[in-house]
């Protein structure tokens, strides 16, 4: 098996635990467990050593990343989205989030793969599209408080 593969499934593995951490240490776990569900599919296509991990990988390690900047800018004062507070302990998360996601998507793009374009493209728009719907509908007060009582 390439080593690519192994790759993708510990970035994705560091990303989802240091995400169910802060999720552990802020408001529970449940909200942040469906944040990272999108992640177990490239988890277990990379433990199966199928090349459709990069591409299922790459949107949800993309969006992560961006989240994580989005972090990054409040942290610093340079945006205004939400005033949100955070511990040390979730500062360092984001940066391991923000490190894994980085690495995953480094290792995803040099990773040459025999996924037709068409596939590969259809897999990237899934897992982005649900990898977008479980934060959006995580961080939706009224779309979280329905689907994620007590969280």
């Amino acid at each position: 098996m390439p080593k690519e593969p192994k790759w993708l499934v510990f970035c994705c593995l560091a990303t989802l635990l240091a995400v169910l951490l802060v999720g552990a240490l802020r408001h529970g776990v449940p909200r942040n467990a469906l944040q990272t569900l999108p992640l177990w599919v490239p988890i277990v296509l990379g433990l199966r050593g199928s090349e459709f991990a990069k591409w299922s990988a790459l949107p949800c390690l993309i969006i992560w990343l961006a989240a994580m900047v989005i972090v990054w800018l409040l942290l610093f004062s340079w945006g205004y989205i939400l005033s949100w507070h955070f511990s040390p302990t979730e500062i360092g998360m984001t940066i391991i989030v923000g490190a894994a996601s980085a690495v995953g998507i480094g290792v995803a793009l040099h990773w040459r793969t025999s996924v037709r374009p068409f596939s590969a493209g259809a897999v990237v728009l899934l897992l982005g599209a649900l990898q977008f719907w479980a934060l959006w509908v995580s961080l939706s007060p009224g779309l979280a408080h329905r689907y994620l009582r007590h969280s």
